[in-house]
């Protein structure tokens, strides 16, 4: 094989030049602290919130509205653990779908130890939260509701617009997980109606280290980190001025670029999906296939171990994933598959595809070519294959 073939864009994209070129004075000529009120603080002040105005366009929102922190996982974790305790007085229960990420469930979950009550509601075996759930599961000491917008695994995106409506007309502040759709989507905030925003720049070629939570204006919560003064007191430490710049960059391209990336990306996606289902028995296609990510593909192919396709795969030159980022590490089957119905046997015999904008057709064509000789190996060591 001629060339890497990376289709694990969901767990990190690649720096775009244009991205890196605004980012390099920043590590060497212009090193200066935000806070400092000399002539090069000054200028990675106005760096920092020109990258702020640019990442708010993107998604919809005033610039104040925006927090700049390290990483999605800080910024989901600000927003559940955050907003929980600035509402405590009102009550203590809060409510998440059972497909989040890692960083919102496990997060719940500490609140929980702390005496926090987490109602968790389900999804359908397509992946979808029903707002119905949502209106049934608020109570009168609820203080948010958190649902993802867009499964980080199966890649289905939920009716966000009527769940957000149905937490307002509660009452409730609604916080939403859009690490996988902003910058990949149209994400506007005021048209969905949420209260609080995940994203991060790693989803749409910009730096890793990056993220950003939106809080509509009025929406409390505190820091979980102490210290400083930095972003208006409500998130301390030094800020990375040379990935803050790469996002508001790339949060800029993406606005410009993303309905022509997407309509490369899309048609690729189905060529895969449907090219690995017709070459490859007893292959399930998990979330839904109309309303997903643009560039997402999660299977599971029954008497195969997804750890084993991986490594196989890689050895072709193929990159993908057996789950999510945070999952393949883990001896444990997905949640988020488990929350959707998949027997545990056929989820641990999942893999991810998910393109990006250097996906070609001959990368399809390879993937196509490889993949069915590698299953057919596999199932003829495998114990549980009947074929």
């Amino acid at each position: 094989m001629s060339h890497t073939i990376y289709l694990d864009n969901a767990s990190g994209t690649r720096l775009l030049d244009e991205v890196f070129e605004e980012m390099r004075p920043f590590f060497t000529g212009e090193y200066g602290n935000p806070s400092s009120i000399h002539t090069a603080g000054a200028t990675a002040k106005a760096a920092v919130e020109q990258a702020r105005e640019r990442v708010a366009s993107l998604v919809g929102s005033k610039s104040e509205e925006l927090y700049f922190m390290s990483c999605g996982t800080e910024a989901n974790n600000t927003a559940v653990i955050g907003a929980a305790r600035a509402s405590a007085k009102k009550g203590r229960h809060i409510v998440v779908s059972s497909i989040e990420h890692a960083s919102v469930a496990n997060a719940a979950r500490a609140l929980e130890k702390d005496g926090w009550d987490v109602t968790v509601i389900p999804a359908d075996s397509n992946g979808f939260v029903d707002p119905g759930d949502v209106t049934r599961a608020v109570r009168d000491d609820t203080t948010l509701v958190s649902v993802i917008h867009a499964s980080n695994e199966i890649g289905t995106v939920e009716p966000l617009k009527d769940i957000a409506t149905a937490a307002r007309e509660k009452g409730v502040p609604f916080h939403t997980d859009a690490i996988q759709t902003a910058g990949v989507k149209p994400v506007d905030v005021d048209d969905l109606g949420v209260d609080m925003l995940t994203l991060s720049a790693s989803s749409f070629y910009g730096p890793k280290g990056a993220a950003a939570l939106y809080v509509r204006k009025g929406v409390r919560f505190h820091p979980i980190l102490h210290g400083g003064v930095q972003e208006r007191g409500r998130r301390p430490g030094t800020e990375n001025v040379p990935a803050i710049v790469g996002f508001g960059k790339a949060a800029e391209i993406a606005r410009r670029d993303m309905d022509a990336r997407n309509a490369r990306i899309i048609p690729l996606r189905n060529r895969l999906m449907s090219g690995l289902e017709s070459a490859i028995p007893k292959l399930t296609v998990n979330g839904d296939r109309i309303s997903r990510l643009p560039g997402n593909l999660h299977v599971s192919i029954e008497a195969i171990e997804g750890e084993s396709m991986v490594y196989s795969l890689a050895k072709k030159g193929i990159m993908a994933a057996s789950g999510s980022s945070c999952a393949d590490k883990t001896l444990k089957s997905s949640p988020v598959l488990a929350a959707i119905g998949v027997d545990p046997a056929l989820a641990n015999a999942s893999l991810l595809f998910t393109l990006g904008i250097d996906t070609t057709a001959d990368d399809i064509d390879v993937v196509l070519d490889v993949m069915p000789p590698i299953v057919e190996r596999l199932r003829a060591m495998s114990p549980l294959w009947e074929g």
